[in-house]
Parts: structure tokens; C-alpha cells; sequence
């Protein structure tokens, strides 16, 4: 354990600063807060690729290598939940306990050398996902020491939809430990004043809020509705009704706790309209649980539009996906676009990274600009010097194209 002193530097000489690369640029070392079917895919996501070939393209990543990070330079160490069958287990063990139930696509070792920690509970624990998890015995763990002790660099959080005070209990503690922050639950923090200045003050970096899927029921919305706009068609009324298996589908049957999810997803679709529509007009959000699809999701999208002679013309579509893969790439880029800004000491919301990863960043733009922007910021703070970053990945391909 590495010891604080008084005049901020640690016991072995390195200098603590909040921002910088506080113990290494080596690689990019994540905790996780809720070992759940997200946290599951997201594991066996770095797993699966950590040989891909920094040259060729990964269904889901934006790079192989980001900036100079590959795949297997992400490091798990530490993970926190309060499902009593995962408290206390390794993280490779505990992805497949409990209510988990994604797809399995990826072998992980049993011993990642991670042990599942208890975690608090505040507003976490809804009324029908009491019914499923029985919270572990024990206190809350010191969640700063931790992340301390384990120089852990990013926090990514998958807590249940509806846990706003549990969501802003964890941020103090990402905070008062200096960690970079990936939100990926719709409750508010990286697009709000308050928490962007916090971020900004301790020079440390936040992607937020609300994480997309490589191809969502929200993506897929997304761009057909800037499709009819684009085309000219007066979008009229429009519904998003998604239903899945999880526990992420059994928790929002508690409709009390879907309010800033629907506002994420909503405000995710009408930003990518040329204009507003009625409330009653436009319906996106959760409908129901059917167990038997898993982590399975099924989303069903209505469009109803007035095209030229003020003649209808409606859309439909029914999207299959397996939920929690369907994040975990974006994920793997946001905890390393984190730390290219860790490396720089950046502070506050990253605004192209979340305008690209998430559904509901500070400032909501294009997903072709989002990604632009995106990759803009990679080039500008990819590490220098380093194995490769997405230029020099294209090169070496170009180059051994030409060799072969």
C-alpha cells in the first residue's frame, strides 16, 4: 500500500496530482461499480480482444489501439456490487452469478485477481429487483481507499436505472479518490453545471451520460429520424417500445425510476429532429419484462410522417440485439479516451467522447460530427512516442499491404 503524506506525494517519490497520469501510462486500470450483464460483457469484451490486430477493424471499437492503447492494456482492479452472491467472489466468477444471464462470447479466467467488494446501496435497490437480489451482509467498503490502493484510473458505472443518490454517492468517492468517470446510467452528472465544474476543478475527466449501443433501439431512431428530416419528411408522431429479459427490464417496471431514462432516450432522438414535437406525440422508453429473452432486447419503432401532397408515410422496424454486448465496445472506448485525458490532466465532461459514446452529453450533436470530434481529440492527445495510435495503425496495415 503506498502511503499519502502531507506535502502530496506518495511514499515511493511519485508526485500525486489529480489529472496526470498519477502512478502510470502503461495501462488503463478500471473499477467497475455493478457486476452486472453490462460489467459481464464488458470483461469478456477486453478478453476477447486483447490479441486483435491494432491494423484491422473490431466490430464495435472505434480502434484496436486508441491512442496508443490496445485492447489488453485495460486492467480491471477493483469491482463493487451488493448482490450477496457476488460479494466476495473474484470478478472472473461473479460476471456469471447472481440474476446475469448475457450471452457468454468470451473465455475469462476464474482468478482475475479482482475481488467483488460491498458496495453501498442508497436508492439502488428498487422494489422489484428487492424481490430478485438479496443485498450481502457487511458494511459499505472504503470505495476511496480502494481505488486509491489499487491506483485505479477510470470508474465506469453501471448502476440500476433510478439510482440518483447512489449515482452521486459514487461520484464524491471517484472524486475525493482523483479517478476518471464513465457514467453510463441516465441519471445526470457529466451534462450538468454543478458536477462539470467539480471535474473540471480537480482536472479530472468525465464521459457522460447515459451509454449508447453500438447499433440501439436509440441509434437506429436516431438516424432514421434525421433520415426523414433530411429528406424533407414532417416527422408527425413517433414510438420507441422496447422489452427485454434482465434485470435492467424487471428494475424499470418500477416506473418511478424510469423519469431520466425516458428524458435521456428522448432527448437523444428529438435532438437529431429540425423540430419539436407535441409531448403526446412522441413515446420512447421501456414497456415490459419477458424473461424468457434474457439479455436479449427487442425494440419496436413507429415513424408516422407527412411526405410531399401531405401524403402519410409511416415507418417500421423491429431491432433484435443482445443488450449488454451491444455497449460493452463503447464502454472500452470511453475508459481509454478517459485516460488520454488523465495523461494530459483534462478535467470535466469530454465533449466529443461523450457526444459520440453517450446518449446524453452536455452537448448533443450529429453522430458522424460526434464521431469526427471524437477522433479529433484521440489525434490531439494520443500518447507520443507510443507502440501505435490509430495513424500509425493504418500505416503499419497500409505498409504490410504493400509488403504482401
Amino acid at each position: 500500500m503506498i502511503k499519502q503524506h502531507s506535502d502530496g506525494a506518495h511514499g515511493n517519490g511519485a508526485a500525486s496530482r489529480n489529472g496526470a497520469a498519477r502512478y502510470q501510462s502503461d495501462k488503463v486500470r478500471v473499477a467497475i461499480i455493478g457486476v452486472g450483464n453490462c460489467a459481464s460483457a464488458f470483461v469478456q469484451g477486453v478478453h476477447y480482444y486483447r490479441d486483435a490486430d491494432p491494423a484491422k477493424r473490431v466490430p464495435g471499437l472505434m480502434h484496436v489501439d486508441l491512442g496508443g492503447y490496445h485492447v489488453r492494456d485495460i486492467e480491471f482492479t477493483a469491482a463493487f456490487d451488493i448482490d450477496r452472491t457476488k460479494v466476495g467472489k473474484d470478478l472472473g466468477q461473479a460476471i456469471w452469478a447472481g440474476q446475469n444471464n448475457t450471452i457468454a462470447f468470451a473465455k475469462v479466467p476464474k482468478r482475475l485477481g479482482v475481488t467483488v467488494h460491498r458496495g453501498m446501496t442508497h436508492d439502488g435497490l428498487g422494489k422489484y429487483l428487492k424481490e430478485k437480489i438479496t443485498k450481502a451482509p457487511g458494511e459499505t467498503a472504503d470505495i476511496v481507499r480502494i481505488l486509491r490502493d489499487t491506483h485505479t484510473d477510470v470508474v465506469v458505472s453501471y448502476l440500476p436505472v433510478g439510482s440518483e443518490q447512489a449515482t452521486k454517492w459514487y461520484v464524491e468517492q471517484v472524486l475525493e479518490a482523483g479517478c476518471g468517470f464513465a457514467n453510463c446510467v441516465p441519471v445526470f452528472i457529466a451534462r450538468e453545471n454543478y458536477w462539470d465544474k467539480r471535474f473540471r476543478a480537480a482536472n479530472l475527466p468525465i464521459v457522460g451520460d447515459d451509454v449508447k449501443s453500438q447499433v440501439g433501439a436509440t441509434i437506429v431512431h436516431r438516424a432514421l429520424a434525421r433520415l426523414f428530416a433530411d429528406r424533407g419528411v414532417e416527422i408527425e408522431r413517433t414510438s420507441q417500445l422496447n422489452v427485454g429479459g434482465n434485470m435492467d427490464f424487471y428494475n424499470m417496471l418500477e416506473r418511478e425510476r424510469l423519469e431520466s431514462k425516458k428524458i435521456s432516450k428522448t432527448n437523444a432522438v428529438t435532438s437529431i429532429m429540425d423540430h419539436e414535437l407535441p409531448e403526446q406525440d412522441i413515446h420512447v422508453g421501456p414497456s415490459d419484462y419477458v424473461p424468457w429473452l434474457t439479455d436479449r432486447k427487442w425494440a419496436h419503432i413507429r415513424i408516422e410522417g407527412q411526405a410531399f401532397g401531405d401524403v402519410p408515410l409511416n415507418l417500421e422496424l423491429k431491432l433484435e440485439v443482445w443488450d449488454s454486448p451491444n455497449s460493452a465496445g463503447i464502454v472500452i472506448d470511453a475508459v481509454r479516451c478517459c485516460k488520454l485525458a488523465l495523461n494530459q490532466g483534462i478535467g470535466g465532461q469530454l465533449d466529443g467522447p461523450s457526444a459520440y459514446l453517450m446518449k446524453s452529453p452536455r452537448n448533443q450533436r450529429p453522430d458522424d460530427q460526434a464521431r469526427a470530434d471524437t477522433e479529433k481529440f484521440i489525434a490531439e492527445h494520443a500518447r507520443r512516442g507510443s507502440r501505435s495510435s490509430p495513424r500509425r495503425a493504418r500505416a503499419k496495415g497500409r505498409a504490410r499491404a504493400r509488403a504482401g
